[in-house]
C-alpha cells in the first residue's frame, strides 16, 4: 500500500505532466522536483528528463534518464529516450543500444516507439533493410502508426 509521501509525489507528477504537456516547462520541471523530493520514481526522472529534452538541455535529459534506470532498470520508457536523444546528437551507434534495451525491458509500454526510433538510426547509418524491419515491426506492434508507416514508405522511395 502506498505512503502518504507516495501519493503526494504521484499528485506533484501528475501535476507535472499536465504542465509539460501545456508548455509551462519551468513549472514542469519544479513539480517533478518536487515529486522526486517526496519519494523517487522511474516516471518521474524519465519525464523531468524529457521536460529538458524539450528545454534544449539533452544532457540533462539523459543524465535523469540514466537516474530513471538507476530507480528502476525494467522500466523501459528512459533507455528509448536515451537512445532517442542520442539520434537526435547523431549518436547513431551510441544510440543502438540503448534501444534494444528499451526492446528488452519487461515494464514498457508503448513498445513500437523503439522499434521505430531504432529504425531511425539504421537509416541514418545507411542500413536501410535493417531500418525496414524495424519500421515494420513498429507497425506490426502499433498498425495506426502514422510516423513508422511514413517512414517504410520513405524507404520504398529511397530504394526505387
Amino acid at each position: 500500500m502506498p505512503s502518504d509521501r507516495q501519493e503526494q509525489a504521484w499528485a506533484l507528477l501528475q501535476e507535472a505532466y499536465r504542465a509539460q504537456m501545456e508548455g509551462d516547462y519551468d513549472h514542469a520541471v519544479e513539480l517533478y522536483k518536487n515529486s522526486l523530493g517526496l519519494f523517487p520514481t522511474a516516471e518521474a526522472h524519465t519525464f523531468l528528463g524529457w521536460t529538458y529534452h524539450f528545454q534544449g538541455k539533452i544532457e540533462d535529459a539523459i543524465a535523469e534518464c540514466k537516474l530513471a534506470i538507476e530507480v528502476d532498470p525494467e522500466f523501459g520508457n528512459p533507455y528509448n529516450d536515451i537512445g532517442s536523444y542520442l539520434i537526435q546528437l547523431e549518436k547513431y551507434d551510441e544510440a543502438i543500444p540503448w534501444l534494444e534495451r528499451a526492446i528488452a525491458a519487461p515494464r514498457y509500454d508503448p513498445r513500437h516507439f523503439p522499434y521505430f526510433n531504432l529504425g531511425r538510426a539504421y537509416a541514418a547509418k545507411g542500413m536501410l533493410a535493417r531500418a525496414r524491419e524495424c519500421f515494420n515491426e513498429s507497425l506490426r506492434i502499433e498498425p495506426r502508426y502514422t510516423l513508422a508507416r511514413q517512414a517504410v514508405e520513405n524507404l520504398r522511395r529511397m530504394v526505387n
